[in-house]
């Protein structure tokens, strides 16, 4: 028979407990969790009547926690770090020449210069594995918190998390936010006023995903009507063509469109007052101690030394569309 302790404490348990403390909606817990609504509102009453006390209530039709199930959370994320932290110490100890990292890219980032050095970086390290897992911002976060990604790529500042004590960020470069337009009568303007977008329909991307935000955060800052998004995409290039295709404006980072090159029918222009962001690593604090992760991080970075994360997207681009540059000189 299990000890009261075991009951509390199984992974299943503390991973059913975490997610609906997360969503405080049963359904949406269950979807995610990949079980029934019924399993699952059996599981918590199982871990009520293990505690002696109820760990959500209700108000009208929203969930609330408890002062048992507050309790209850934050020992679960105490546990939670610990653990981590077991997890990484150990880790320490190991090669750095071999063994997996595990890295979660922000679904929206353009990722072919991670592409092109996870290639590289493979042919000088083949016992290391590098998997890469297109995220959203929630699925980035719950996965560092739970220690199943080493590193994730993302963008900067990021409001959606409110305790930033057990990460360090490591900034790859600075963006400009770019308004992207085929307005022959704007097409000399190097800046553009927010308020002068809203003449035409948009495209962009998804609600929920970090550019949308930062656009939307900023035109009500300025008290401005929010653009009309008639498509929204979750890659650049899905955004550009439909933007090229229609003459919908859009926002899209300046690599990306430094990269991209000219294109006769778009125009780009800084917004005014600019609008800009960091592209980063994101990672638990000590995870650069691990041999293998530091190795990559460091390894990283010369990669950039090399040649800018600008100049990469751009030699990228112009190998796999065949564009030639006649007037460069060699490079040593």
């Amino acid at each position: 028979m299990k000890s009261k302790q075991e009951t509390i404490f199984s992974s299943k348990t503390l991973t059913y407990f975490l997610q609906l403390a997360e969503t405080m909606n049963y359904t949406q817990a269950a979807q995610i969790l990949g079980i029934t609504q019924p399993a699952l509102t059996q599981q918590i009453k199982k871990l009520e009547r293990t505690v002696g006390a109820p760990l959500f209530y209700s108000v009208g039709k929203k969930l609330r926690l408890s002062e048992a199930g507050s309790t209850m959370l934050s020992a679960t994320h105490e546990i939670y770090e610990v653990l981590n932290q077991a997890t990484d110490e150990i880790q320490q100890s190991t090669s750095a020449e071999s063994g997996e990292i595990n890295i979660g890219l922000l679904a929206s980032v353009e990722y072919s210069v991670f592409e092109d050095f996870a290639i590289q970086y493979y042919k000088e390290n083949p016992d290391v594995t590098i998997n890469f897992h297109m995220l959203t911002r929630k699925e980035i976060w719950d996965r560092l918190e739970n220690n199943r990604i080493d590193l994730a790529i993302m963008y900067l500042p990021d409001d959606s998390i409110k305790n930033w004590k057990p990460y360090r960020s490591k900034k790859i470069i600075t963006e400009d936010l770019l308004f992207i337009h085929n307005d022959e009568k704007m097409a000399k303007r190097k800046k553009i006023r927010l308020k002068d977008t809203l003449n035409n329909v948009w495209v962009t991307y998804p609600r929920e995903y970090y550019l949308d935000q930062v656009l939307r955060e900023n035109y009500k800052n300025a008290m401005v009507d929010l653009p009309n998004a008639v498509a929204r995409f979750t890659t650049p290039d899905q955004i550009y063509q439909f933007s090229a295709e229609t003459g919908a404006y859009t926002a899209l980072p300046n690599s990306y469109i430094s990269a991209k090159g000219a294109d006769s029918n778009l125009h780009a222009a800084q917004f005014e007052p600019g609008i800009k962001f960091d592209l980063a690593f994101v990672f638990r604090k000590d995870k650069d101690e691990i041999p293998r992760v530091g190795r990559l991080l460091d390894a990283f970075d010369s990669y950039l030394e090399a040649d800018d994360y600008i100049s990469r997207l751009t030699q990228i681009h112009d190998q796999k569309y065949g564009v030639t540059h006649h007037d460069e000189g060699a490079k040593d």
